[in-house]
């Protein structure tokens, strides 16, 4: 009998030429006890990112991978207002795409350096249903040097919890992520959101735990075209206030508290930054951007 596809691998990649073959490298290595497909949604991008893919895919001898790189169809209407809702629209069109049990989290630019990665998470969330989210210890790459991606030390036995995420911050690495998909829709209120993939975890992780394994299985790459890591620290400020202002009325008591102190301490720094010496504009910024952004 043959195993059923249990696993989408999300693959979202934009002008990527540079790393795009370390990154499917790493997917074709994975072993698995189960065959996977690997959705490949490319964000227009202008290099030669999709040609490097479609060679890839046509050479490819791991038959337990379905590849399934998504049409652009260009001037397609449907395509060209994909392009023009940006990003996190792109990502959860492709969300969207990912049918099987579970989804993995992979960007162009990064990549698993662990073959048995996901066969350890499946594993785990297969004999842990109460548990929704599994994620790994990673590494960072910049310039070269590789360290332990921070991991705040608030549980001994790599157990958590979405609140966690608020209190902190999202210390889960994009590349390191496997859950199980338990929704079959996703809500409007999620495309007003900055970023996606916080927004996601709420949705699957609200009833269930996160866990991390403490195997370091994959690597998140800085750089400055990096979606993120190429923002500045004062932009990345303000996109997590408009995302605590979107999630805000989806959040229970205990959540929204936390939201709460975490807003007016961004708030106090953002105003500082941008005002060291002058007390009094650091005072008329912290009431622009409370009203800004408003919970």
């Amino acid at each position: 009998m043959i195993n059923p596809v249990i696993l989408s691998v999300r693959l979202m990649t934009y002008n990527h030429e540079e790393y795009i073959t370390q990154c499917l490298n790493s997917i074709e290595q994975q072993q698995t006890s189960f065959p996977f497909e690997v959705i490949i949604g490319d964000d227009f991008s202008t290099d030669s990112n999709i040609a490097l893919i479609q060679q890839f895919i046509a050479s490819s001898t791991n038959k337990n991978i379905n590849y399934i790189l998504l049409d652009r169809k260009k001037g397609d209407e449907y395509d060209i207002n994909r392009q023009k809702k940006g990003r996190l629209y792109n990502f959860l069109d492709m969300i969207s795409h990912c049918k099987r049990k579970y989804i993995a989290l992979l960007d162009g630019d990064d990549y698993w350096t662990d073959p048995y990665k996901m066969q350890k998470q499946v594993d785990f969330l297969e004999a842990n249903p109460n548990f929704n989210i599994c994620f790994t210890q990673a590494n960072t790459l910049k310039e070269n040097k590789l360290e332990l991606h921070p991991i705040p030390p608030i549980s001994p036995n790599g157990i958590y919890t979405f609140d966690d995420l608020l209190e902190h911050y999202n210390f889960i690495t994009t590349a390191s992520v496997v859950f199980r998909k338990k929704f079959s829709k996703i809500p409007e209120w999620i495309y007003q959101l900055p970023y996606g993939d916080l927004g996601l975890y709420f949705l699957v992780s609200k009833d269930a735990k996160i866990k991390c394994l403490p195997e370091i299985t994959s690597v998140y790459r800085i750089h400055e075209k990096g979606m993120w890591s190429g923002t500045n620290e004062l932009k990345k400020v303000e996109t997590q206030l408009k995302f605590y202002q979107v999630l805000f009325n989806q959040l229970n008591h205990h959540q929204k508290q936390l939201v709460k102190n975490k807003h007016k301490v961004l708030i106090a720094k953002i105003s500082y930054q941008l005002h060291k010496k002058n007390r009094l504009l650091r005072v008329l910024k912290r009431i622009q951007l409370s009203n800004k952004y408003k919970l």
